[in-house]
């Protein structure tokens, strides 16, 4: 088991930036594939950014490439989406997720809870 906990949403301006963590225990950290997903109101959730267990190979969605950076620290069992330029468009609940497949494109075997970015315009 992974459990994963995400902190660093809130409310925001456009143009603001945002930096998500999310702590991880369990099993061991630093095999696992992580990734963060959003998901707004009304809509399916989709993949924003994935990293692979190592992190030397990382993913972003094309809707945030250039404005937002993931990034591990498996010292620390932490994984980070550094936000930028953020616009209303970006107004989710944004998820953590762990994949026993170490890449950084899932399957996504965990998840937490979720922790909610809202941009006001």
């Amino acid at each position: 088991q992974v459990q994963l906990v995400e902190s660093g949403g809130g409310l925001v301006q456009t143009g603001a930036s945002l930096r998500l963590s999310c702590a991880a225990s369990g099993r061991t950290f630093n095999s696992f594939g992580m990734g963060w997903l959003r998901q707004a109101p009304g809509t399916e959730r989709e993949f924003v950014a994935g990293i692979s267990w190592s992190g030397g190979t990382s993913y972003y969605a094309d809707s945030v490439k250039g404005r937002f950076t993931i990034s591990r620290d498996n010292a620390k069992n932490t994984v980070y989406l550094q936000m930028s330029s953020l616009t209303p468009e970006d107004t989710a609940v944004y998820y953590c997720a762990a994949s026993s497949r170490s890449g950084p494109l899932g399957p996504w075997d965990y998840w937490g809870q979720g922790t909610q970015v809202t941009v006001s315009s």
